[in-house]
């Protein structure tokens, strides 16, 4: 008798097993797959990684899978090759492929961070710092054209310190690269996002002294882009992503360092709970996110200022063209 009701629980708990395995797997099949190419897997990104942690872009029916494609020109060029529907990187990248003469360029349609992300750290601590502290010093800043040189460059000229003989920037360190060659003694200082910035500090190696994004200004720093024409044909998909987009911003607003950690905890698996809301809690006091997805016309020219400044655009850009803020105003 035991062994019959045994088996008969058995066979009613593989049954329930099935259901639930179909069921969930008809829920997922009813959802539309997108793929995001993002330029970096950063803390820096908070609202994203919250976004799909609690389901956001589930309950827009989106199923949604970020695949690490370092390098804003790697993630455009994955963009309009068709590998993915949606990129994830600086819009000055969207810049670039417009005044390239593609006739299917790349529309910033959601932004995330209003700022670098960026920390410079210095090799001894200075309680006073200000940019003067860098002339005569050796500088690794980042590749010559991304967002961090450009906005690093900015800021030394608005300080009226010229980059190019005031001091000794190095753009030939691969970003990877930055943290471990400070670390193994180049440089008085260095340009580091998190979470490299907090593990130099901890491991004694150097500072952070100041927020290179507080520097730079408000510019839609990190936006998420499609093709033009994807844009076109698929407005549901578009507009469903930014609505899950919008809710992350409010979950970081509204909570806590501890509560956003813990919410994205999983996506850093090699950093510690301590660290990691030490680095939310950095990046929340920065004012590091936008509150809406919106990418106002100001804050997207101030990015043609940057690229100015540093000799990196050869032409401005139709805000009209390259924005599309149609769906944030949904």
């Amino acid at each position: 008798m035991k062994k019959y009701i045994y088996g008969l629980i058995v066979i009613v708990l593989v049954g329930i097993s099935a259901v639930l395995f179909f069921t969930f797997n008809k829920e997922k099949s009813d959802l539309k797959k997108i793929t995001v190419a993002e330029v970096a897997h950063s803390i820096f990104y908070a609202p994203q990684y919250a976004a799909d942690h609690l389901g956001y872009f589930e309950e827009e029916g989106l199923d949604v899978e970020f695949i690490l494609t370092a390098g804003a020109d790697k993630v455009t060029a994955a963009v309009l090759s068709g590998d993915v529907e949606i990129g994830f990187c600086g819009s000055e990248a969207t810049i670039y492929v417009y005044n390239q003469g593609e006739k299917d360029y790349l529309v910033n349609f959601s932004a995330l961070t209003k700022r670098d992300g960026s920390f410079i750290v210095s090799r001894e601590p200075m309680e006073n710092f200000t940019l003067e502290d860098l002339k005569g010093s050796y500088v690794i800043g980042g590749r010559k054209g991304g967002m961090p040189e450009m906005t690093f460059e900015y800021a030394l000229r608005e300080a009226g310190i010229d980059p190019g003989s005031d001091l000794t920037i190095d753009t030939s360190v691969a970003f990877a690269a930055m943290g471990g060659a400070f670390i193994g003694g180049t440089g008085d200082f260095v340009n580091l996002f998190e979470p490299q910035a907090t593990e130099v500090e901890k491991e004694g190696y150097g500072y952070v002294v100041a927020s290179l994004g507080q520097l730079g200004g408000t510019v839609p720093y990190t936006a998420y882009n499609a093709k033009k024409s994807y844009i076109e044909s698929n407005p549901d998909v578009i507009e469903g992503y930014t609505r899950a987009i919008q809710k992350g911003l409010d979950f970081v607003h509204e909570n806590t360092p501890e509560v956003i950690a813990e919410a994205i905890i999983d996506y850093f698996p090699d950093t510690s709970m301590n660290d990691l809301v030490t680095i939310v809690k950095r990046y929340k006091d920065n004012d590091s996110w936008f509150t809406t997805t919106e990418i106002k016309e100001e804050d997207f020219n101030h990015i043609m200022d940057i690229m100015e400044s540093a000799g990196e655009l050869d032409k401005r850009v139709p805000f009209e063209d390259l924005v599309d803020t149609s769906f944030s105003n949904q």
